[in-house]
């Protein structure tokens, strides 16, 4: 694999444990990478041991029905939680503005279910080649990444965010935000654990501040106002569900976590509305809306709920991001006389899931799903089942196009091996015009 061409020096050891630092160091700005490039960890610095007896134990439960979504602390700013990009870059917004007016463009990554718990190799497979990214030309370098849910495995524990995430991404030089996963909620049976707190502690910080998991490395938590928000930035607007610890489906209301989300979601939606918003809108949940095969099924009952707040408000995303399959696969929903691509990306690091069964038939595209009570036609266009990747998003202020880059390519292939454009304003697919 090509490696950054940057001359990488020796790293040293994490100034403190990452696993018995405590406390946090509050700074007066943010930082997100390190100074110097560094090479590739060969190992965790915490030893993961297997997870087997505790699944075993899940899968009891989940057959029992005895497993259920579990409520989370509201977030700040309700009903409309928001954060925009010039906070997290904490940058006037009139100078961000005018950064991407001069580039015409603003571009951002997106991936989920990075974490490992077997080893970095996968990890530093995909990081490598999106760190690579920030040598292209300036318009064309990611302003932020947008983790798409499964950031530490097995159960979001705090002792793995150095090995999961502040190592992988220590050369990262841009702010990180990310959705809450279900293994980023999810608690072990037994476990003394609260859902969700280290996530809360190293992603929904009130000040920019470097917390006890980064281990010594110098990324500050982010600044999210909970784990559901809107995101925020010139061209765009993205809006982030959370659904929730089950393992299938996505669920974003019920009696036991509220109805929070729908009345996020109609807010976030009327003030599309109401501001006549003209960018890029995306919808971004870690469960997805559909899947066309392997052991991760659909969320229609969330995406009824959703679907149904979109029809109220007359406002549909012009994109749907999400992960938790374990590979990438791209659809085009057909939806009146509109078409919206909703996209899987959960092949960040984890694993990867086959979509079809050994030996069995290759799945071919395009194909259209089969769908009972569900109006609109969807087609599965494209799927990559075999590699480790991640999506580059492009939005200017005609269009919206998303790319994606396997990993195997190597860190220099710039030429995506899928992509779908979307024109915002008669929301149809055409082809990337440019700046």
């Amino acid at each position: 694999m090509t490696r950054l061409t940057k001359t990488r020096k020796e790293k040293s050891a994490p100034k403190t444990s990452p696993i018995d630092n405590t406390g946090a160091t509050e700074l007066e700005a943010p930082v997100f990478a390190q100074p110097e490039p560094t090479p590739d960890p060969t190992k965790f610095e915490v030893k993961h041991p297997s997870d087997n007896p505790v699944y075993k134990k899940i899968d009891e439960l989940n057959r029992e029905h005895k497993i259920a979504p579990l409520p989370f602390p509201p977030p700040r700013g309700l009903p409309e939680p928001k954060l925009t990009l010039a906070q997290v870059l904490d940058l006037n917004p009139q100078t961000l503005q005018q950064k991407v007016d001069s580039s015409g463009q603003l571009v951002f990554h997106a991936v989920g279910d990075t974490g490992n718990t077997r080893g970095p190799e996968s990890q530093n497979l995909v990081s490598d080649k999106m760190v690579n990214d920030f040598t292209d030309a300036e318009k064309e370098r990611p302003l932020f990444f947008l983790h798409l849910g499964d950031v530490i495995y097995s159960f979001g524990e705090a002792q793995y965010y150095y090995d999961q995430f502040y190592e992988p991404y220590r050369d990262y030089p841009a702010p990180i935000l990310a959705l809450a996963g279900n293994h980023d909620g999810m608690v072990a049976p037994g476990a003394n654990a609260t859902t969700l707190e280290a996530f809360l502690d190293n992603f929904c910080a009130e000040k920019f501040e470097v917390t006890a998991e980064a281990g010594g490395l110098a990324r500050t938590a982010q600044i999210q106002p909970g784990v559901f928000f809107t995101f925020e930035a010139p061209l765009v607007r993205i809006v982030t569900l959370y659904s929730n610890t089950l393992e299938d489906p996505g669920v974003i209301e019920n009696a036991t976590i509220g109805d929070s989300q729908l009345t996020y979601l109609k807010a976030a939606l009327n003030r599309v509305k109401s501001d006549k918003f003209k960018g890029a809108l995306i919808l971004a949940h870690h469960h997805p809306a559909y899947t066309a095969g392997g052991k991760h099924g659909w969320s229609q009952e969330m995406l009824s709920e959703i679907d149904k707040i979109c029809t109220e408000t007359g406002v549909w995303p012009h994109a749907v991001l999400s992960a938790h399959a374990h590979n990438y696969q791209r659809f085009t929903r057909l939806h009146g006389e509109t078409q919206i691509p909703y996209l899987i990306c959960g092949n960040g690091g984890h694993g990867l899931t086959r979509l079809t069964r050994k030996n069995g038939p290759p799945l071919r595209t395009p194909q259209q799903l089969q769908i009972t009570g569900h109006a609109d036609k969807v087609i599965l266009e494209n799927y990559d089942d075999q590699d480790y990747g991640y999506l580059r998003v492009v939005v200017t202020q005609k269009q919206l196009r998303i790319e994606y880059h396997p990993a195997s390519d190597g860190d220099g292939a710039k030429t995506p091996d899928d992509f779908v454009t979307v024109d915002l304003a008669a929301r149809k697919l055409v082809h990337f015009t440019g700046a």
